[in-house]
């Protein structure tokens, strides 16, 4: 059945929070219109009836705010507009858009939140909503959290609707027919003799009329395009090598340049000779930036080459500078004193383990670096009071903000274009490299700049995902898991990353204890606590960020306590379990592992679970000794994340995450020397190899929650769940990542 939505222009904006969470506020601020950004520079018979859809003499463009980073973002986003506005994806153009505070996400905040996903508490709801309201009243334009599909699925399939119902007007308005003789289909308003009007011959009279806000949005039942495989519209360039990059961005009469800075993080530099550099061939300019070099030339191969000829005089780190200092900075933080947080605290813990038996852990992962496969590159151009920017980036008006800052030139007359980007994994929410080839872009002023970064550059001034220790304690008894404190030591990325985009930050991180606390299991006495580590070098937002590292940590010691309790793992989950979408999917990943089954002598299979971002997701791995080492066989994974948009790009992303998380649980780690990385490419930064890569089978559960993303949910449980597997097969337990440091792998 079809719902009726009588919706205002105004409300149209900003009703996402009424919609999502049924929760109202009356302040003005929240309640005003926000500007649409389309209709600046509008030519004569345009029409921008939302700003996620403009019709001009060219045709229809659809408005795809988030970032696309491989993910597929551009694409459903595109499909939730068609599938409301009839137009065939083939025949429209799709571009991201202008920053702008309309596109704000007003979803993203909700896991900065101590709210489990699994509450519906009053409390929660609210703060749900106020999510939404910091997010317009912040116009926090960004793309991450798996926000894309929970933020956008209302928001967009009525910006379709209402420019679908706007442009029938137009035609009434045109023919003097009723509206219900018309149809729509494949962009145009179809008549009952079947003559056709084009939507961009309608667009001039829609832009007299006021949108028309009383639609009716199709029920699921009717749709053409989600909820089923679809061609994402970037699979034909990306599968041809046609598809533009953000590296691929050219301009007439542009140079090239690449940076040098100091290796050691933060450190700053004494002085340089560039007399070398500055006679190589095709060498421009040598030019000071913050903290080192940059290398003006006639193309980027010659900036690479020339730059490593400046002879430079580094200053030393600011922050603790070597990986054993900076554990042993973690290690000393499991005190009342850095407590940062105590969201799970049930029953009695401290009198639960104050005597008998007890099982105790000690865990460590390391820092991460993001490493996107196409390399950091933006083009600058720069003159009379106004910047151009073309860049692959998640946050466009924060670094719109920065480069303002940097430069002195408004806000507004920053214009930010958001290109395709090639990978990202939380890198490109980060700016630091704009800010970069902005400064050189002020010393030859009118002269567009492409600046591109070589790998080492990029790992050695990364701002990687934090490292983290846990100290874990348990009891069993009569066979079951009776008690379970979990203690986790990190640095807050909120704080190192919210102080870089200039934005306050208050309260408890909840990302180091993400994927732990929230957990929906209902241990008897049940404990996680946060303790947060003095900054060291500066950290990011890293694929599922905290719990990326606590899936490990907490399903660990979860597989652990079940084999000193002597009981199955996947049944103690089962009976410790509170969430019925989360038992579903332990279920669903029991069933298609043939869990249970006798694998036979030198073979194992590991159960790990976790729920991030709403999604509870159960994964299986398999593995065998061999004669070369472990070797990984099977993966199955389960997710619930309430409806499937789209089942191939599904399947992608969760077999995407499987590989992601096991690669980086056996090989992948940042370790620092004198505050240098000694990591700088993949050839010490190895992923999973396609001939290691394991048959993964995947399954998504619909039971009708709520919408959820998935790009980052299939991470968190790769690492345990692979680890588990290694203990099931050798009886070896390693607590410590990456696993090759104690196993060898085929």
């Amino acid at each position: 059945m079809s719902r009726l939505r009588t919706i205002t222009r105004r409300s149209f904006i900003v009703g996402s929070a009424a919609i999502v969470g049924g929760v109202a506020f009356g302040t003005y601020l929240y309640k005003r219109d926000l500007k649409n950004p389309l209709l600046e520079g509008l030519p004569p018979g345009a029409a921008a009836i939302t700003p996620y859809v403009k019709i001009d003499a060219s045709g229809v463009t659809l408005i795809t705010p988030r970032a696309d980073v491989g993910q597929g973002a551009y694409s459903v986003q595109a499909h939730m507009i068609a599938e409301e506005l009839d137009v065939d994806l083939d025949a429209v153009q799709i571009t991201p858009g202008p920053p702008s505070p309309v596109y704000y996400n007003g979803v993203v905040g909700v896991e900065a939140m101590p709210i489990a996903a699994t509450s519906e508490t009053l409390l929660a709801r609210t703060g749900r909503g106020a999510s939404d309201v910091a997010g317009k009243l912040l116009g926090l334009q960004l793309t991450g959290g798996s926000s894309t599909v929970p933020d956008m699925y209302d928001r967009l399939r009525m910006a379709g609707a209402v420019a679908r119902e706007t442009l029938l007007a137009a035609a009434v308005a045109q023919t003097g027919l009723d509206r219900d003789q018309f149809k729509t289909e494949s962009g145009a308003v179809v008549l009952p003799d079947g003559m056709r009007l084009a939507y961009q011959d309608l667009a001039a009279a829609a832009a007299e009329i006021d949108p028309v806000t009383e639609v009716t949005l199709r029920d699921p039942s009717e749709w053409r395009h989600l909820g089923k495989a679809q061609m994402r519209t970037d699979i034909l360039p990306k599968s041809t090598g046609t598809q533009t990059y953000g590296i691929d961005m050219a301009l007439e009469g542009m140079v090239y340049a690449t940076t040098r800075t100091n290796p050691a993080q933060g450190g700053e530099i004494m002085g340089f000779d560039a007399g070398r550099a500055e006679k190589m061939r095709g060498v421009q300019a040598v030019l000071p930036i913050t903290g080192g070099v940059a290398v003006v030339a006639d193309n980027t191969w010659r900036a690479f080459q020339a730059v490593q000829a400046v002879d430079c005089d580094w200053g030393p780190s600011p922050y603790t500078g070597d990986t054993v200092d900076q554990f042993k900075a973690v290690a000393e933080s499991f005190t009342d004193d850095r407590q940062d947080s105590r969201f799970r605290d049930d029953g009695d813990v401290s009198a639960a383990l104050s005597d008998g038996e007890l099982l105790e852990a000690e865990y460590r992962i390391p820092y991460l670096a993001h490493a996107p496969l196409e390399p950091m590159s933006v083009v600058v151009k720069l003159e009379k009071g106004r910047v151009d920017i073309w860049t692959g980036t998640q946050i466009p008006r924060f670094m719109q903000a920065n480069v303002a800052a940097l430069t002195g030139i408004d806000a507004e007359n920053v214009h930010i274009h958001v290109l395709m980007s090639g990978g990202s994994f939380g890198r490109r929410l980060e700016d630091d490299y704009t800010l970069r080839a902005v400064e050189v872009a002020r010393q030859i002023p009118g002269t567009p700049i492409k600046m591109v970064w070589s790998r080492e550059e990029d790992f050695t001034h990364d701002f990687p995902r934090p490292l983290a220790m846990a100290r874990a304690r348990g009891k069993v008894a009569d066979g079951q898991i009776a008690a379970y404190d979990l203690a986790i030591a990190a640095p807050s990325t909120a704080e190192s990353q919210m102080a870089r985009l200039n934005q306050p930050v208050f309260g408890p991180d909840i990302a180091i204890v993400a994927g732990a606390w929230d957990q929906p299991f209902a241990i008897p006495d049940y404990r996680v606590t946060g303790h947060r580590v003095p900054a060291m070098v500066p950290v990011s937002s890293w694929r599922s960020v905290g719990a990326s590292g606590n899936g490990f940590l907490h399903e660990s010691f979860m597989d652990e306590m079940c084999h000193a309790a002597g009981v199955d793992p996947l049944e103690e989950r089962l009976r410790l379990c509170t969430h019925d979408p989360s038992r579903k999917v332990l279920e669903a990943v029991g069933e298609m592992s043939d869990w249970g089954a006798d694998l036979g002598p030198g073979r194992g299979r590991g159960l790990a679970f976790c729920l991030s971002f709403g999604v509870p997701v159960a994964e299986v791995v398999e593995v065998s000794q061999t004669d070369a080492g472990l070797k990984i066989d099977r993966a199955f994974v389960a997710a619930e994340v309430g409806r499937v948009m789209d089942p191939v790009n599904f399947e992608a992303q969760l077999s995407g995450a499987v590989i992601w998380g096991l690669g980086h649980a056996m090989n992948c780690e940042l370790t620092y020397r004198d505050g240098v990385p000694q990591q700088d490419n993949y050839h010490l930064y190895e992923g999973l190899r396609l001939y290691q890569t394991p048959k993964i089978e995947v399954r998504g559960l619909e039971n009708g929650g709520k919408l959820r993303g998935i790009g980052e949910p299939g991470v968190p449980p790769a690492a345990p769940a692979l680890a588990n597997a290694i203990f099931a097969a050798t009886g070896q337990r390693i607590r410590e990542l990456p696993l090759s440091k104690s196993v060898d792998f085929a």
